[in-house]
């Protein structure tokens, strides 16, 4: 009797994270020896519900449209696992003939990887992880699965919002990025910038503390400097006293519902500077948007499920599959893939490095740019703006 394939997702899904599922199919069907790749419907509460679908019986033009297909195809949860749910599970993957079980999520997810892992030890169930986040947050690994196609996301939406603004350069926009403690999703919307003085003009990041007056000097002396400004600030944004400067709306051990931190910004802009302002929060959009998917991070994807399966294969148990910048000659982008021990990554947030970071904290630095610029994929469009040659032709 062949061995079977369990594929987990867990918390919030991403523009690429049936790539990975898709990754693992293509390694089951390739390798021969794999009798079937259930996916668990729901998340890991369906594993204790039983809740599987052998994905293996759908012919490859139906599988195909993993890679293109948004959130998660098989379903995903939050649902906080208990000591009982865990002890449960062996029995459940003998029943099924699971040998080898790929937890594809987040830091919470990791965390439930680990615990599984440690349950599953003496039964000889193998158990991997496969990373995902858009929020770019999980240790040693260089970036995660996800982050690369939100990063593209941000970018491309700050460009198209700078040039609206430019446009008509009467107001303050004000854009709202995911991410929670860590900036790297607002950090992103960096890479809009084709010249100086292109938006984003400010970026501000969970990691430091807001200053209100700084964030107020800035944008009155932008404002009159452009006349339309464009900033780009996490959801998650903390004042001096590591307190969020808008009350989260809802809040549980593992998850944080952030106020509208856009929306605060823009009304301070009016209230406290007199002009005209408004806010954007794309929200999952970010997450969920195949049209800016990055072909860099639905590749790495991919080869992030199929590697996971191999890791199992070979016998590897309670780990993760992460990714190792590589040195090259050129400076060109190459990583390799890596087995990091789960005790690693569990619950372990990445933050954004100073190094990354300006020294007024309203910016990112050219090393930051670098670093991200190879994820997310080919140039962003161009655009032309016929002010720029009115004023170049008044200068002569």
């Amino acid at each position: 009797m062949s061995d079977n394939v369990l594929v987990v997702h867990g918390g919030g899904p991403t523009a690429v994270i049936n790539s990975s599922l898709y990754g693992v199919l293509k390694e089951a069907k390739e390798c021969g020896k794999i009798g079937k790749v259930y996916g668990a419907m729901g998340g890991s509460e369906a594993i204790l519900k039983e809740r599987f679908l052998d994905l293996l019986q759908f012919p490859e033009e139906k599988l195909k449209l993993l890679l293109t297909t948004p959130a998660t195809a098989i379903g995903s949860s939050r649902y906080a696992l208990e000591e009982a749910d865990y002890a449960a599970m062996p029995a459940i993957f003998e029943k099924y003939n699971i040998r080898y079980v790929l937890l594809n999520g987040g830091n919470g997810t990791m965390d439930t990887c680990g615990r599984i892992y440690h349950a599953c030890r003496e039964a000889g169930v193998k158990v991997v992880g496969i990373p995902k986040t858009i929020d770019n947050d999980i240790a040693i690994t260089d970036h995660t699965p996800g982050f690369g196609s939100a990063a593209r996301y941000i970018a491309a939406t700050t460009a198209e919002a700078g040039v609206d603004v430019k446009s008509l350069p009467i107001h303050v926009c004000v854009i709202e990025a995911m991410g929670r403690n860590a900036g790297w999703i607002a950090a992103s919307s960096a890479l809009a910038r084709k010249k100086p003085g292109d938006a984003p003009h400010l970026i501000y990041l969970p990691e430091y503390p807001f200053n209100e007056e700084e964030f107020l000097e800035d944008v009155k002396r932008l404002h009159e400097e452009k006349g339309g400004v464009v900033v780009v600030a996490s959801e998650g944004l903390k004042n001096e006293k590591g307190e969020p400067i808008v009350p989260p709306i809802f809040k549980t051990d593992r998850a944080t519902y952030y106020g509208d931190v856009s929306a605060h910004l823009a009304n301070l802009v009016v209230k406290r500077l007199g002009i005209k302002a408004r806010n954007e929060k794309p929200g999952i959009c970010g997450r969920a948007s195949i049209a800016w998917q990055s072909p860099v991070d639905r590749d790495e994807a991919v080869l992030a499920g199929r590697e996971a399966l191999r890791a199992a294969m070979r016998g590897e148990s309670g780990v993760m599959i992460g990714f190792i910048r590589d040195e090259t000659p050129d400076g060109s982008y190459k990583i390799h893939v890596e087995s990091i021990p789960i005790e690693q990554v569990m619950l372990y947030e990445r933050v954004i490095p100073e190094t990354y970071v300006n020294e007024r904290k309203n910016d990112v630095t050219q090393e930051f740019v670098d670093w991200c610029r190879p994820l997310i994929g080919p140039e962003l469009p161009d655009f032309i703006d016929f002010n720029d040659y009115y004023e170049e032709e008044k200068r002569k």
